[in-house]
């Protein structure tokens, strides 16, 4: 049986996490390992950003950039795209690599939409995908999650038709951090038009634990019509370096990349991405640190009897009863920041996972400014 979530358990987590940030940041300032602490800024517990960042050995990789810093990326990019091609067993020309998975995303609504097509996506979701689309001049039609708030797959199928370029699952879903299971999923796949794309946005793919999941990378393998995009910014902690890439047949590799800006990435992120491909200890370590931190944010939120959403992802979404708006401000001036309102969710509040003792100020926060008598 696992261990109760206590406060003792907390500083146990505290201490794990120390430890890893010592470890794995040598050649950094106190200053660099933590920036969102202490005088230089606030908790960052809005932008669902790994607090614990780059493995070591790809800081190791970055600090070697010095001598390339002059230098476009290169046979680099070809380096990156066969490390990624041998973990998912694909081509290395079914890879397309962006500045986040975001510009993913871009060259995605770029390949396959135009003007008078349609963009399919759940509401709420990740919005820069829809925001992309507007630049297409794209219709946006979107479908309402279920109640349990996920997505609702037979009602987004059933909302495809001709003149639907693309349609959007963002798996797990942000910012509900709900899942589609693997049948769910190829249910899904089977009904959508074979002309309309399915854009599976799995940025949050490594900390899932529920065992329904599975990726697009399986379900719909050999499919001609599901494009896939992953992200460094999460599990590798690399959202600042700005590293995404996508998987797909290799003519939507190839429309995707005629879309792409001239040399999006860059030497630093691409030999930081090759570095923590290589690193075998990563996702589960990284995994470790945030869902069991997510497992305790859960046992206090029940301690108060507080309504939240379960998560598969590095965040988490609580009912507050009042609208979220506001609360950004007096978060804010407990030193703080967290997640945005979301109109069609105006009373959620999402909040990104941390370390121990940001989690742990975050609850303060959150016991003085919304009571756990007036969330409930």
């Amino acid at each position: 049986m696992a261990e109760p979530l206590t406060r003792r358990s907390l500083a146990r987590l505290v201490g794990a996490a120390a430890g890893v940030s010592l470890l794995e940041t040598p050649r950094l300032s106190a200053r660099a390992r933590a920036p969102e602490a202490g005088p230089s800024g606030p908790i960052r517990l809005n932008a669902n950003e790994n607090p614990y960042g780059p493995c070591r050995p790809a800081l190791d990789a970055l600090a070697g950039c010095g001598g390339v810093a002059s230098r476009y990326p290169g046979s680099v990019i070809d380096e990156t795209k066969a490390a990624l091609a041998r973990l998912h067993g694909v081509g290395a020309d079914q890879i397309v690599l962006g500045c986040g998975s975001s510009d993913v995303l871009r060259m995605a609504d770029s390949a396959f939409l135009a003007p008078g097509m349609r963009i399919v996506a759940a509401e709420p979701t990740f919005e820069a995908v829809l925001g992309y689309a507007k630049v297409t001049r794209a219709e946006a039609v979107k479908v309402p999650l279920t109640p349990d708030f996920r997505h609702d797959l037979p009602a987004m199928a059933k909302a495809c038709d001709g003149s639907t370029g693309l349609v959007y699952v963002c798996n797990p879903n942000n910012p509900t951090g709900t899942i589609v299971s693997g049948p769910e999923l190829e249910a899904f796949v089977a009904k959508v038009p074979p002309s309309c794309v399915i854009l599976m946005d799995e940025a949050y793919h490594h900390l899932v634990e529920d065992p329904s999941y599975r990726s697009a990378l399986d379900v719909a393998r050999g499919r001609d019509n599901v494009v896939v995009a992953r992200t460094f910014s999460k599990i590798y902690g690399m959202a600042g370096m700005r590293l995404g890439y996508g998987v797909a047949t290799a003519a939507n590799a190839a429309a995707m990349e005629r879309c792409a800006s001239w040399d999006n990435t860059s030497q630093a992120a691409l030999r930081m991405g090759i570095a923590s491909l290589a690193d075998a200890e990563v996702v589960p370590r990284q995994r470790r640190l945030l869902n069991d931190t997510r497992a305790w944010l859960y046992a206090e939120l029940d301690r108060d009897r507080r309504r939240y959403i379960p998560s598969q992802a590095n965040f988490v979404m609580l009912d507050v009863g009042r609208d979220v708006g506001p609360l950004g401000e007096e978060f804010r001036a407990r030193g703080i920041l967290v997640g945005r309102k979301f109109p069609s969710m105006p009373n959620w509040l999402r909040v990104s996972i941390g370390t121990p003792e940001q989690m742990a100020a975050f609850m303060t926060a959150l016991r003085g400014i919304v009571p756990a008598r007036a969330a409930a």
